[in-house]
């Protein structure tokens, strides 16, 4: 690729790809903040409210520390979906939404992470790793019978020879600091599937969306596509995402493979040298297997939902329906084009029509007004109000609220005879007239002017229903008239 095409390539990125726009933002480092600790660890999905009250959150707290950030939460969020940084999609079953990073927005803030991870160079295991794929490569695609053969020898020998040296107590136990550098580039791999799954998930999106585009677009009744469709070929499964998703999938569903590495994670995981693993590494080698096979899992059931629609839709009236539409649309256009010759776009053609704020409704929607159903049938007849009862009156406010200058009373009485009370103590002299309510009232009168003394102490009191009642309350000394 020369220098001129790859300037290009390059302008184009910077001006659509995702991850170029989220680096070179105005408020890139907080983007990538706020985005990779909600919704780039465990949480790679979060209802629209959640994430608004976790962003709202941090933005307070940056706003404390100098950041300059006017916007609110949601205004945020709604810039970041149509920068390309957000998805947004709806639930299944419910009319929930939730958001979701974008391919780009999971490349930029994994880019980012590497800068500030500078554990992430050259190591030996990456070095390892690189020459153990060279070799498998090689000897895969080797055509010749008699070379594989000696590849294959050589390698039956080195592990023979292995073998007899452990045998004979001769090897050595990986290092700590190797251990956990290979730590790192194991969980460094897993960091760039979530980057792959939405970039799979966009691409069915895309293929989708082609697919039907294409189908709408034939002129012709049995095009290529609905062909193969009726023929029940799955164009997405068979799309070059689809193929390696599908292997992808059929490995990490594969119970012998599964067990196989969740047996291998959790012995890692009590080696000596996982106690140097940092907490929030060793959650995400626990999650490993579960969170790759649920967002494969995610991946396969959109595939499959794709495929079933797309299905209906040509089997159904729909595809005609549209192909119809489409046909119009172009017939339109057309005559527009034809037209734009001789009839200007401003030109005035005679009938104006005005416009209406009626709103539009079915006919059966409507009510009509019946004057009958308002008429009354009977005599109006006034009523004498009767007299008040404040007795009456007393007694409904008494069981509705707490009656707090009883309970005042009570307690300066009780000071004036014996000196400082405790809450039993009032309860002992002055009962419990409202039963819990006025325990509850004493309660709040010792918070806010009595004194803590520490430990608990029982009270009685008899309810509405005139059962008697014991519980226990922390111990308050009332020690000066309240009110």
């Amino acid at each position: 690729m020369s220098t001129l095409s790859t300037a290009f390539a390059a302008q184009r990125l910077s001006a659509k790809d995702p991850a170029w726009t989220l680096l070179r933002a105005q408020h890139a480092a907080v983007a990538i903040a706020i985005l990779g600790e909600h919704l780039g660890g465990q949480d790679q999905r979060l209802p629209a409210p959640v994430l608004f009250s976790r962003v709202d959150e941090d933005l307070a707290v940056l706003r404390d520390h100098g950041f300059d950030l006017p916007q609110t939460a949601q205004q945020y969020c709604a810039s970041w979906r149509e920068s390309g940084f957000l998805i947004r999609r709806a639930a299944e079953a419910t009319r929930d939404e939730f958001f979701e990073l974008s391919e780009g927005a999971l490349t930029a803030i994994r880019f980012v992470t590497q800068l500030t991870d500078r554990s992430q160079t050259v190591t030996e295991s990456r070095l390892t790793t690189i020459l153990q794929r060279v070799r498998e490569l090689a000897v895969e695609t080797d055509p010749d019978a008699a070379s594989r053969l000696r590849a294959l020898r050589e390698q039956r020998d080195r592990l023979e020879a292995q073998i007899e040296r452990v045998a004979a107590g001769d090897f050595e136990v990986l290092q700590t600091d190797r251990a956990l550098e290979r730590t790192r580039d194991i969980l460094a791999l897993t960091e760039e599937l979530p980057a792959d799954f939405a970039r799979v998930r966009t691409e069915m999106e895309q293929l989708n969306r082609s697919l039907r585009e294409k189908l709408i677009e034939q002129e012709s009744s049995r095009g290529a596509v609905l062909e193969d469709i009726f023929r029940g070929v799955d164009h997405l499964a068979a799309s070059e995402a689809g193929r390696t998703f599908t292997g992808f999938y059929s490995l990490i569903l594969d119970p012998e493979r599964s067990a196989e590495l969740e047996a291998h994670l959790a012995e890692l995981l009590e080696r000596p040298f996982a106690e140097e693993i940092p907490a929030r590494q060793t959650r995400r080698l626990r999650r490993m297997l579960p969170s790759l096979q649920d967002a494969s899992g995610e991946i396969h059931q959109v595939m499959t939902a794709f495929s079933r629609s797309l299905r209906r839709f040509v089997q159904s009236q729909e595809l005609a329906q549209d192909r119809r539409i489409h046909r119009l649309l172009r017939q339109t256009l057309r005559t527009a084009m034809d037209l734009s010759d001789t009839v200007r776009p401003f030109h005035r053609v005679g009938p104006d029509l005005d416009l209406t704020s009626v709103p539009m409704a079915s006919v059966g929607a409507l009510r009509l007004h019946n004057p009958a159903d308002s008429e009354v049938t009977e005599d109006v007849t006034t009523v004498e109000a009767a007299p008040v009862d404040v007795a009456a009156l007393r007694e409904l406010a008494r069981t509705s609220e707490i009656d707090m200058k009883e309970l005042t009373d009570n307690v300066a009485a009780v000071l004036a005879e014996a000196g400082p009370s405790t809450i039993g103590e009032v309860l002992a002299a002055r009962p419990a007239t409202q039963g819990v309510a006025s325990v509850v009232g004493l309660l709040v009168l010792a918070e806010q002017h009595g004194t803590e003394v520490g430990g608990a102490e029982r009270v009685t009191w008899t309810a509405a229903t005139g059962v008697a009642r014991v519980g226990t309350v922390p111990v308050y000394l009332f020690t000066a008239p309240v009110g």
